[in-house]
Order: structure tokens, then sequence, then C-alpha cells
């Protein structure tokens, strides 16, 4: 791809890579996910960041005996809605970087 030796575009193409994956870095990051579990008794939004934006939980489970299986369902959605924007950013990264990715 690069004959020749020009070590100048070789690094143009580098640089170009590393501006859309820091792009799209920044648009996951920023993106919603949302992750339920109990049957969707609880909901948790989460950015692509791990940032938790709000969670949502069914009056039923808002009982103190339901307290250890609330929990354990807030963790459950919060981890599969941060899961799901971590995996479409390494998806994604790994379209633009072609398995690069950790040079970037």
């Amino acid at each position: 791809m690069f004959r020749g030796g020009n070590i100048n575009q070789l690094m143009k193409v580098a640089k170009q890579l590393q501006q859309q994956a820091l792009k799209l870095k920044e648009e996951i990051e920023n993106r919603e996910f949302t992750g339920t579990a109990g049957g969707g008794a609880v909901k948790v939004v989460a950015k692509g960041s791990g940032e938790i934006v709000s969670i949502e939980i069914a009056p039923e489970l808002l009982k103190p005996e339901e307290k250890e299986m609330l929990q354990d369902l807030i963790a459950l959605a919060a981890n599969q809605a941060i899961k799901e924007g971590r995996e479409l950013l390494t998806k994604e990264m790994e379209k633009i970087t072609g398995g690069l990715g950790g040079i970037f």
C-alpha cells in the first residue's frame, strides 16, 4: 500500500484513523444504552462512558422483603447497559482501525 517508503502518506492516514477513532469513542460515550432485568421490572439507562442516567423500578419490587432481589436486578440491568455500550465501541473501533485498535 505504501510502496516507495512514503512515510508522510502513512502518517497522514494514521492521523485520520486516529481522529475518526476519537470521534467515534466520544459519540458512543455520550450515547445512551438501556439494560433491563426481571422481565423489565428494572430498567437502567447508562451512557457509553458508564455513567448511569436513570433507573426505573416497578412498584411491586419496592417492598422490604424484595430488597436483595431488587439490588441484584439493578446490578444486572446496569451491567447490561454498560456492556452494550462497550461492545458497540469495540465493534465500531475495529471497523475503523481494521483490528489495529491497540495503536490508537
